[in-house]
């Protein structure tokens, strides 16, 4: 028979506590722009209208996201530097 592998799963507990409570934050594997967007918007579209955007966004070859971010951007650019 076969002797089981004494590796560590995804969800196991660590073998010595204390050094792991005092070991260094792991880097985030999360290193892409998308990681800089630190807000959700949530909008309600119709299916078709929804359709028509993610046609719309494949056919440009860009995420419906990054389409959508580029139009609010354009619609709200950042004035902060101008007076009111």
């Amino acid at each position: 028979m076969t002797e089981r592998s004494h590796r560590r799963g995804f969800a196991a507990r660590p073998d010595d506590a204390e050094s792991w409570i005092k070991a260094n934050d792991a880097p985030s594997r999360r290193t892409d722009e998308a990681a800089a967007f630190t807000a959700r918007l949530t909008i309600d579209v119709t299916p078709a209208l929804r359709g028509r955007i993610k046609v719309a966004a494949f056919r440009r070859g860009i995420t419906v996201a990054d389409m959508l971010r580029d139009l609010l951007a354009r619609e709200f650019p950042d004035d902060s530097g101008a007076s009111p």
